[in-house]
């Protein structure tokens, strides 16, 4: 029966190995029209039913989700039918190279590097994941640099926009160290097998302002910081040194200092001595 078959069917490859097929459902299906989603990479093989559906609010399938799919130069071939009331109903065929439905994932390491004497920047970044494409040179780059706004000095928002960038890199040359500026990226095919839609952007990235810091300021910083790391520890030696030497007990004189064994010793040797001579004095006078 004529408009019982799906409309709108849409299918996009996205996160390297995902792909989900939507569609609508047909404008004569009832409310009890299921439909059923097959497909296959090649017309030797056999085809393979959905195994993850999704579904509208009356429970009828309006999409399918796959996982672990490869691209590489592959065609796909989609069938979806299906039944009313245990009737048949038209059935929809559609034939896709998936490259081309593929939205690249956003270039990744995105890293600004800029120094105060050139006032330039050089914006680097690796190229999106695939599971097909291996080579940086079959991507172009859409660059957006925001200079974001500052109120406190009257700056307001800005933006400069550079399309068809090779490579893996960019000279910001109109940095200013007083500004706060952003930048994104995303890509697209460069005469290779990739899909000729812009990617996902890539999470903006800010620099300048206080992120700045020149050779000199920076060589500044870290003498400051040994200086005065060297001075704390010079303060812990000294206070650890003057806590021992507190608790160690000096060694004794033995010259000068008698323990209380030899001071009795030498007292009885006196006592002694004194008794000898009164004794010798009083056999003189007799």
């Amino acid at each position: 029966m004529n408009g019982t078959a799906i409309e709108n069917f849409v299918c996009v490859i996205f996160n390297v190995s995902f792909m989900n097929c939507t569609w609508h459902v047909g404008r004569s299906a009832s409310g009890d029209t299921q439909y059923f989603l097959y497909w296959k990479t090649s017309k030797k093989e056999d085809f393979t039913g959905c195994q993850n559906y999704i579904k509208d609010n009356c429970g009828r399938h309006t999409g399918c989700r796959f996982q672990n799919v490869t691209i590489e130069n592959k065609k796909a071939y989609f069938l979806v039918n299906g039944s009313r009331s245990g009737q048949s109903i038209q059935s929809y065929m559609k034939t896709i190279i998936l490259y081309r439905i593929e939205k690249l994932t956003p270039p990744s390491n995105v890293t600004v590097n800029c120094t105060e004497a050139s006032h330039g920047c050089e914006i680097q970044w690796q190229r999106p994941r695939t599971s097909h494409v291996k080579k940086d040179g079959c991507f172009k780059y859409e660059i957006v640099i925001e200079n974001k706004v500052d109120p406190e000095k009257n700056i307001k928002t800005t933006s400069k926009t550079e399309r068809s960038i090779t490579g893996n890199s960019y000279i910001f040359g109109s940095f200013s160290a007083e500004k706060r500026y952003s930048v994104k990226i995303r890509a697209t095919d460069n005469g290779c097998l990739v899909s000729a839609s812009w990617g996902e952007w890539s999470t903006p990235v800010e620099f300048g302002k206080e992120q700045l810091i020149s050779t000199s300021s920076y060589m500044l910083f870290l003498i400051a910081v040994l200086a005065a790391s060297l001075v704390f520890f010079l303060c812990k030696v000294s206070i650890y040194l003057k806590k021992t030497s507190s608790t160690v007990p000096q060694p004794k004189d033995p010259f000068n200092e008698m323990s209380p064994t030899d001071f009795q010793t030498e007292y009885k040797n006196l006592l002694m001595k004194y008794e000898t001579e009164e004794i010798t004095i009083i056999e003189e006078m007799m």
